[in-house]
């Protein structure tokens, strides 16, 4: 069962980089939803998306699985699909373990592979959809082109990939709204003061964010021509691309 987050509650004398270690496995759940504004519909529409464009005896990869969220939701949307199967991977021992638990815990005819990797080493073939669940923005900027162009190599014709974000705005002052707006979320899910100014010391150039144009930009670098934003709360939001 997921412990409630408080991580961040008392004050630290070094406030070390973030990393998804066994610490934040134990309130990753908690974590996550008050942390991250409209997370759960996300996570609920990729079951959606999957049962619409996955198609019959294919892969489907989750790459930066961590708990399995996203995994769950894809292999709720295959239910009436044949000889598929997921591939989730996460490159933290400690989410893996507790990721293979949490997957088991949910009885399903539909494979799981959980690996842990880096998942710029996992070569995407006959995939009908990948899923990028605020993951690339924990890749230094160098390596992104070079994923999702393994993506796009890897996807079907016709297949789909969900790029879900923190993004930042060109325009200073819907920047500052928008980041405004998201600390008031943050608030009003309990987080104090020092809680908030903590944890951004810890993702200091941890989290890199992008433009939503420069995701598009990189993305038709990487061959997908066809790309939207499907969702948007605050300064979240998911990209949707098409092959």
């Amino acid at each position: 069962m997921s412990q409630t987050d408080n991580i961040f509650s008392i004050p630290l004398d070094k406030i070390d980089s973030f990393s998804f270690d066994q610490q934040v496995v134990q309130v990753f759940p908690d974590m996550i939803k008050r942390s991250v504004p409209g997370y759960e519909n996300i996570i609920n529409s990729i079951a959606v998306i999957t049962q619409r464009c996955a198609v019959d005896n294919s892969n489907l990869y989750d790459l930066g699985c961590s708990l399995g969220a996203a995994t769950l939701s894809m292999r709720r949307g295959l239910s009436d699909k044949a000889g598929c199967q997921i591939i989730s991977v996460d490159n933290s021992s400690a989410m893996v373990e507790s990721c293979k638990q949490h997957i088991h815990a949910y009885k399903s005819d539909i494979p799981v592979s959980v690996l842990q990797d880096d998942i710029c080493n996992i070569k995407i073939e006959n995939a009908s959809v990948v899923v990028l669940n605020f993951t690339l923005q924990f890749l230094t900027p160098e390596k992104r082109l070079s994923l999702l162009t393994n993506i796009y190599n890897g996807l079907l014709p016709g297949g789909v990939l969900v790029l879900s974000e923190k993004f930042i705005f060109d325009d200073p002052k819907s920047h500052q709204l928008l980041i405004d707006l998201h600390l008031d979320f943050k608030r009003s899910q309990g987080y104090s003061e020092l809680e908030i100014s903590q944890k951004r010391s810890s993702l200091d150039n941890v989290l890199i964010s992008d433009t939503v144009e420069q995701h598009y930009q990189r993305l038709q670098q990487a061959g997908f021509q066809h790309n939207d934003l499907w969702y948007q709360c605050f300064n979240f939001g998911s990209i949707l691309s098409i092959k």
